[in-house]
């Protein structure tokens, strides 16, 4: 429980204190105060209220304004003259800004990062000031602006929020861990300078900024210096406040006026609300406490709040706490962001706190404003309290009294435990005494400030850090006075009889009450200073800050070391730092607290076995020990678990995710241990923003998790040397409560928070202390689970219970049973059993309610064992017991929801209930709903439980049932909810009693139209009911007011109406009965087959009408009716007509008869239409032959029979499918003919008829999916007769098609012409000799019946394969040797058969071009003339380049022949391959040379 010390700074005497400013986080204050006769004086002191003597600034007028600087320990103090002083306490000077104010400085501030000084005068002159690297301002103004009226309020615009993907911190660890994008924002390559090259890389700094005057304006000035102004007040302005969150511009005047404005990037401000605010202080103190909350001081009794998110207001008063006056005045206020404190300067001294706490009360769903502000016990100062400033990173207070400045620092309040005597602090200086052996307490007030106490049952010692006192306590507890103080550093102290024991580095001294040193307990440099100490019983334990831990056995003269010394950074891995030892009563064993290498508390508890030399571990992160921890991993790989095991995982679960942070053995049992822990999980501080932004259910979560981490536990353990540690009981301590302060069988001992005054039923005073159990203010006992109804039992009771509680808790039932066999109380049987709660041992618990003769209980846990979780079972056992929370607990770790939202309802919790309903199970949401109204019904909430059943959806029957008494209040509440259903019942019940205005006033309302035409006729007033059918068309009310009509024998109407309600049928019998023929066709055409075939036969009956009889069959599907009387009567119109209808289902003479017809008439499309719906194919088709009817894709659909399953019914149908194609081949309908061949199974044709139709693209894939040889050469053969020269798809269907048909010959024939077509187009031999090897390859592979034509050709292939290969050759060699090419291609020339393979040309035009080349040009013309010679016809440019040829003839002065000319053609000559080799056109299809 914290307290806070007040320490008096030594201010300047005789001067009033006008202003006190902390530094934001060094420990520096600087108080401006102003005497009459020496002036004005700013000093500055130490967080320790020591004076600064160096920083003193005075001047003849009183300072006006204090600024720190956000981040050097510079302060600016304005005057009253207009001066600028900024005083630098790291380099120990002062400066005087230049001269340019003229009058007092009333507004000062430094930009976010302080580079830029703001001041601003009584005249209205703002400057903004350069400041340096040392805080100094630099001699010329930045800018400055005249604004015409007194300034009152500054305050800088935050800058816009980081961009996170510009954040520094996690682009420098981007960049480390070599991300690119990283990297590119820094200069991080090599030759780089490592330099930030990114202008807008990291935060920004605020240089705008917003100042207002006493004329109501407010102005801003940009980062560039310019101004203007934002908008005008009616009133002197008072407080500016920045709401960043929102970027919100919050101005309150003089006169409270209160303006919201929204700020734009530009400065630019709308306003979003103006409000009034309460208030009657001239001088308001107004700040932002927390996130979007306004708090007032306005010298009233209260303190008020206002939100900004809710546009709510609230008040905080003093009232709750003794320690105030119903009469002072808050006068001023401060809030704490860090702390979450509000605090407030009164008028009698105090500083009343309110801590903002999200905790709520079980009982309740939400909560209100002000139940999440706490008032704390208040600090008293002397003086009246006129200002409050929190600063530092220490967060400190400081307080102004006007002629004395305090600074308030928090301390934890102290307290100690032991041989049945308490000593709790409640003051600075306040200590509270409990001795419970003599039925006494006491209250010391000492001479110090107190940061520590340590007491025994004779002696107290209290100290500082600089001072020590013992106080002794007379025999019977009465009185105490002070034994021995003397001067010691010392932190840590502990007491054994008369002796004291305190801590120095590397040794811990032995003393006597007035400090006499007896003993020195050294310990090495290897061993570490000591930072820990306790005792228990007669054993010392001390911890060094290097882990090494000592016991100390104190019994005898002179301490003496208890076992050897243990070093836990050897046996504990990742060890940090040692937080606390202690021992139990016989000092075999020591427990420890620590924190890991990287600084976070380690979640284990260790103990040390002295003896065994041994350490075991309870893991409170995991809410196991080590050898449960070992057992939950093996469960966890397969082994099914028991459901003890099962209990102890769950009991496991409800302290995991905690760390220690104390512990205390019981003085008498050495296995028993207690520990308080918190959360590993923090609360998070935007838990308010976050329920903005997320639904009902994450905020009910978020903030059920907030109360829960807050929270702290106590878990008491048993220290076993065969089971290990293993958990005993655990529980939430109570808010009430401060602290865990230690353990003595039957109780747990608790500090008290001094601001509650709760007492702690559970804590029961034993007979011999029980006339001081009114007097227990601060300290507070719970007892324990399993000593509940045995408080007051001797020895040898408490004993057996403990053994009890031992034996059950390692799971030895036996020996748990023998241990209380003795103890006859039902009241221990009880405990037993709620006991059996927290260790989930139904079995147990089944035996202690047999004890107990709880019949009711047994049988409920006998039915509960259906249920599948054992939570849920065990909650049903709790719910017996009368263990409410325990049973919550456990509804919510099963998520049985049901059962839970149904335990909110037995209790009395419905807004719990509800809630649950609302998020978990919605199943029962309408039936909670209802419960709820009707138990509000109950209570006689009449008004309450209206809106519960409306929301059950049952209020059309209940609300009436409720309300029926009241007549009034019921037709209110049915005019209020506008319910037709109820409406109607209303008006239902005013027609039972014969109100029939009133009636049809509600079943208008109601929109029930039958009702209204009912009573109207009812009344007689038929004209009205016709005039509401007419408007609303309602089917019901029109036939009710045609029956009407009928009845009155209005026959016209009452068809009209008949008409109206769809009522055909009683229409068209009216107009029967009545002869009104003129409406019967038309309303027959509008009903149903079966009304319309009656007016068929009355039509039918009636002479000249049969065409309308005709026509109503035939549109009532009666069509071999219709067909029979158009026959008969000739009506061939409708024939037409009808036979579009017609299908499969009609009777085949009908058919005939309507084919014959169309037949006769010439329409033999229409006639073939009917034979194939009759299902008279052979006939259909010879007509269509005949008359050469276009066979269309649905035709020929009715003219395929469907699949027959029998053999010679299969064959008809093929051979129909097969005429139908034949047909349509005759049409030219290839595409038909196909899929009807392919229907029949002849694929063959099915193809041929494809081929016909030239469509490549489906004789592609037809022949892909019908995969027959035939059809793939087929294909093959048709592709061929393509232009595939020109379409590479088409030569690789070409070969694949030859190739999945097995046709090789073919293809080797394909392959051939494809070697032609590179000789004689593209003059590419190489490729010709692929594509002749790849034809050579599937010669040899083919089967041909004529074996002497397959070798034929092998051998004329091998031949040309070879000639050209030596062409080929001959062209290869010539670049390394052009004569021996050039003979080979004479040895060709020479070779008779070399025109099969090898164009002559080319080997005459590639040695014409060799002897060109060598410029041998009479060789290159008798070889031309040779060419002539062979080749009669040649066109010489074909084979040699034009400018070839024209350089011969130059060479050898021969005039170009007639001959020579013929070689052009139209001017155009073609290239030679070797000259021009590079424009060939390359083929698009692979090479056929093999790879």
């Amino acid at each position: 429980m914290p307290v806070y010390f007040d320490l008096k700074v030594h201010s300047t005497p005789g001067g009033a204190n006008a202003d006190i400013q902390w530094h934001k986080t060094n420990p520096l204050l600087a108080v401006a105060s102003y005497n009459q006769t020496k002036g004005g004086f700013v000093n500055l002191y130490h967080d320790e209220g020591e004076h600064i003597p160096e920083a003193v600034l005075q001047r003849s007028l009183p300072p006006t304004v204090l600024a720190w600087h956000p981040s050097k320990k510079v302060v600016a103090v304005g005057w009253e003259s207009g001066e600028i002083l900024l005083w630098s306490e790291h380099d120990k000077e002062l400066n005087e800004a230049i001269r340019l104010h003229k009058s007092a400085i009333t507004v000062l501030d430094w930009s976010s990062n302080g580079s830029r000084l703001v001041s601003g005068d009584a005249s209205g002159f703002v400057i903004v000031w350069k400041v340096d690297h040392r805080g100094r301002l630099q001699s010329t103004p930045l800018c400055q602006h005249n604004l015409e009226e007194s300034l009152t309020a500054l305050i800088f615009k935050p800058p816009p929020p980081t961009d996170p993907a510009m954040d520094i911190n996690v682009l420098a660890r981007a960049a480390v861990n070599g991300d690119e994008n990283a990297l590119d924002m820094f200069q991080w390559r090599k030759g780089g300078k490592n330099k930030i090259v990114n202008p807008y890389l990291g935060g920004t700094e605020a240089l705008g900024f917003f100042v207002a005057g006493d004329k109501g304006g407010v102005y801003y000035v940009n980062e560039n210096g310019k101004s203007a102004q934002a908008f005008q007040a009616d009133d002197p302005i008072r407080k500016l406040i920045y709401y960043e969150e929102k970027n919100i511009l919050v101005t309150v005047t003089d006169t409270l006026m209160l303006y919201q404005h929204s700020v734009n990037q530009e400065g630019e401000t709308k306003e979003t609300m103006k409000a009034k605010l309460s208030g009657k202080m001239e001088e308001p103190v107004i700040i932002l406490a927390g996130n979007g909350v306004l708090a007032m001081a306005t010298g009233e009794t209260v303190l008020r709040m206002w939100d900004l998110e809710r546009d709510e207001n609230f008040v905080l008063s003093l009232e709750g706490h003794n320690g105030y006056d119903p009469t002072e005045v808050i006068n001023c206020v401060a809030y704490c962001a860090e702390k979450g404190i509000l605090a407030g300067g009164t008028s009698n001294g105090n500083i009343a706190m309110w801590k903002y706490s999200t905790e709520t009360d079980s009982g309740a769903s939400t909560q209100e404003a002000e139940a999440t502000w706490k008032l704390q016990a208040p600090s008293n100062l002397d003086g009246v309290i006129t200002q409050l400033r929190w600063g530092t990173s220490k967060n400190l207070l400081a307080v102004n009294a006007v002629e004395n400045v305090y600074v308030l620092s928090e301390q934890v309040m102290s307290a100690h435990f032991q041989d049945q005597t308490s000593v709790v602090q409640t003051g600075p200086c306040q200590l509270t005494f409990d001795f419970f052996g003599s039925n006494t307490y006491q209250d010391l007030k000492t001479d110090i400030q107190v940061k520590g106490v340590f007491t025994n049952k004779d002696h107290v010692a209290a100290w500082n850090g600089k001072k020590l006192v013992v106080y002794e306590f007379s025999s019977d507890k009465s009185l105490i006075k002070a034994s021995g103080t003397f001067n010691t550093e010392s932190t840590l102290v502990c007491l054994y009889e008369q002796n004291v024991y305190t801590v120095e580095p590397g040794k811990v001294q032995v003393r006597t009450f007035q400090g006499t040193v007896k003993q020195l307990l050294n310990f090495t440099e290897v061993e570490g200073d000591p930072v820990c100490m306790d005792i228990c019983t007669n054993f010392l334990v001390v911890g060094t800050d290097k882990g090494t831990v000592k016991v100390f056995d104190l019994s005898r003269r002179e301490a003496k070391q208890h076992g050897n010394p243990k070093s836990l950074p050897d046996v504990i891995q990742g060890f940090g730092s040692l937080v606390s030892a202690k021992c139990n009563c016989n000092g075999s064993k020591v427990s420890f607290i620590c924190t890991k290498a990287d600084g976070l508390p380690d979640p284990k508890l260790y103990v040390w076995d002295i003896e065994m030399d041994t350490i075991q571990y309870f893991n409170f992160e995991t809410g196991r020990g080590e050898q449960d921890e070992l057992f939950a991993q093996s469960t966890a790989d397969g082994e099914e678990a028991s459901e003890v095991d099962r209990g102890k995982a769950q009991a496991a679960h409800d302290i995991a995710l905690h760390y220690p942070v104390s512990q205390y053995w019981d003085p008498q049992e050495t296995k028993l241990v207690v520990c308080e822990t918190k959360s590993l999980q923090q609360p998070q501080k935007d838990t308010e923003n976050k329920e903005k932004e997320d639904g009902y259910r994450k905020r009910f979560e978020a903030k059920q998790a907030a109360i829960n981490l807050t929270k702290s536990m106590a878990v008491s353990l048993f220290v076993t040397p065969e089971n290990g540690i293993l958990m005993q009981d655990s529980f939430v301590i109570s808010s009430a409560f401060s602290a865990l302060v230690g353990v003595e069988v039957p109780y747990y001992f608790f500090s008290k928070k001094s601001e509650d005054s709760v007492e702690e039923t559970t804590f029961t005073p034993r007979p011999q202390v029980a006339a001081s159990a009114n007097h227990l203010k601060m300290l507070a006992g719970r007892t324990m689970r399993d000593f509940i109804g045995l408080e007051h039992s001797d020895k040898n009771a408490r004993d057996a219970m403990l053994n009890f509680s031992y034996y059950l808790t390692i799971g030895n039932m036996d020996e748990a049973f023998k241990a209380i066999k003795l103890i006859k109380s039902e009241s221990v049987w009880e405990n037993m059993a709620k006991m059996c709660v927290k260790t989930r041992r139904l079995d147990v618990a089944q035996v202690c309610l047999g004890n107990m003769g709880h019949a009711r209980g047994a049988k409920a846990l006998r039915e509960s064992m259906k249920e599948p979780e054992i939570d849920a079972r065990v909650a049903a056992l709790a719910l017996q017991l009368g263990l409410l929370d325990d049973a919550e607990r456990l509804l919510k770790n099963c998520k049985r929801y049901d059962l839970l939202n149904q335990l909110y309802q037995a209790s009395g919790q419905w807004n719990r209930a509800l809630e649950t309903a609302e998020m978990y199970d919605r199943i029962h949401l309408r039936t909670t709903y209802y419960n709820y109204a009707k138990y509000l019904e109950a209570k006689g909430d009449i008004k309450a439980a209206i809106p519960n059943f409306e929301k059950s959806d049952t209020h059309r029957f209940e609300v009436p049932r409720m309300l029926f008494e009241e007549t009034s209040e019921l037709e209110a509440y049915i005019m209020r909810t506008k319910d037709k259903a109820l409406r109607k019942w209303w008006a239902q019940y005013m027609e039972s009693t014969g109100e029939m205005e009133t009636a049809l006033q509600f079943y208008e309302a109601a929109q029930d139209f039958l009702s209204l035409v009912r009573v109207y006729c009812y009344c007689g007033n038929l004209d009205k009911a016709a005039e509401i059918c007419n408007e609303t068309g309602d089917r019901a009310a029109c036939y009710h007011l045609a029956r009407q009509y009928e009845n009155q024998e209005n026959i016209r109407e009452s068809i009209h109406f008949f008409t109206r309600a769809q009522a055909y049928g009683n229409a068209i019998r009216l107009c029967k009965e009545n002869g009104l023929e003129d409406q019967l066709m038309n309303l027959a055409l509008l009903s149903n087959p079966h009304d319309m075939m009656e007016a068929a036969r009355y039509y039918e009956d009636k002479p000249g009408c049969q065409d309308k009889a005709v026509m109503l069959y035939h549109k009532s599907g009666n069509f071999s009716k219709a067909l029979e009387l158009a026959f008969t009567t000739r009506q061939f119109g409708a024939l037409q007509l009808i036979a579009g209808d017609l299908d499969e289902k009609t009777d085949p003479e009908l058919l005939q008869r309507c084919a014959d017809f169309f037949m006769e008439n010439g329409q033999n499309d229409r006639a073939v239409d009917l034979l194939a719906i009759g299902k008279r194919y052979w006939e259909a088709l010879k007509l269509c032959a005949q008359h050469n009817v276009p066979m269309t894709e649905e035709l020929g659909e009715k003219l395929t029979p469907p699949k027959a399953m029998a053999e010679n019914e299969q064959e008809e149908r093929t051979k129909v499918l097969e005429g139908i194609a034949e047909i349509c081949l005759q049409q030219r309908q290839y595409h038909i003919a196909t899929k009807k061949y392919t229907q029949a199974g002849n694929k063959i044709k099915a193809m041929k008829a494809l081929l016909k139709s030239g469509d490549t693209e489906r004789i592609v894939f037809f022949a892909g999916v019908s995969r027959q040889k035939e059809i793939y050469v087929m294909a093959a053969n048709y592709l061929q007769s393509l232009d595939w020269r020109k379409d590479p798809e088409i030569m690789k269907n070409i070969i694949g098609f030859y190739t999945k048909g097995r046709a090789l010959d073919l293809l080797a024939g394909f392959y051939d012409a494809c070697a032609q077509v590179e000789i004689d187009e593209y003059q590419n031999y190489d490729k010709a000799l692929g594509a002749l090897n790849e034809a050579y390859k599937c010669m040899a592979k083919a089967k041909m019946k004529n074996q002497s034509l397959q070798e034929e050709k092998l051998a004329a292939f091998k031949q040309r394969i070879n000639l050209i290969k030596k062409f080929v050759q001959a062209r290869r060699v010539y670049d390394e040797d052009p004569d021996e090419a050039v003979k080979q291609c004479q040895v060709l020339l020479e070779d008779p058969d070399l025109d099969s393979a090898v164009r002559m040309g080319d080997v005459y035009g590639f040695t014409i071009e060799h002897y060109a080349r060598k410029e041998k040009w009479k060789a290159a013309y008798s070889t031309m003339e040779e060419m002539r010679n062979k080749i009669p016809t040649v066109n010489m440019a074909y084979y040699v380049n034009m400018r070839t040829i024209e350089a011969i003839h130059q060479a050898l002065d021969i005039p170009l022949g007639r001959g020579i000319g013929a070689e052009r053609t139209n001017g155009v000559r073609s290239a030679s391959p070797e000259e021009d080799g590079e424009e060939f056109v390359e083929e698009e299809v692979a090479d056929f040379t093999e790879d």
